[in-house]
């Protein structure tokens, strides 16, 4: 089974060995995500709620490529760097652009580099 890159200059660019996303089978499986602003390279907010929605906004584009939107999105997976004081504002923030059902999501403290969320999707294609 063949992987298809997913490339768009409306999400960051890589700064390493991975693409911003792939469609393998009947799926997209996207890169983890920050608050990155893909046009200056920096960081968006200095609070997880702001950083929430411009890792989203960067999530959707990617999604967009091959014509997704978060109503395909089955599975998500959040870091973020201070679990216990953020998750609310996060959750928050992450709900504005979901409906129910809502996708699974595994959330999880990590030792992030200078920010303050990272999300990744995975997303079934449409027929």
């Amino acid at each position: 089974m063949a992987k298809q890159e997913i490339r768009t200059d409306q999400a960051p660019t890589p700064v390493g060995g991975y693409s911003q996303g792939v469609v393998i089978g009947d799926f997209l499986y996207t890169a983890g995500m920050g608050p990155i602003d893909p046009g200056t390279g920096q960081v968006v907010g200095d609070d997880v709620a702001t950083q929430t929605r411009q890792t989203m906004k960067n999530l959707a584009a990617i999604l967009a490529v091959h014509g997704l939107t978060f109503d395909d999105v089955v599975k998500s997976t959040v870091h973020l760097q201070d679990l216990h004081r953020d998750f609310k504002a996060y959750d928050e923030a992450y709900r504005e652009h979901f409906t129910a059902p809502y996708p699974v999501r595994t959330t999880v403290g990590s030792d992030l580099m200078n920010i303050l969320v990272e999300i990744d999707f995975v997303a079934a294609l449409r027929r």
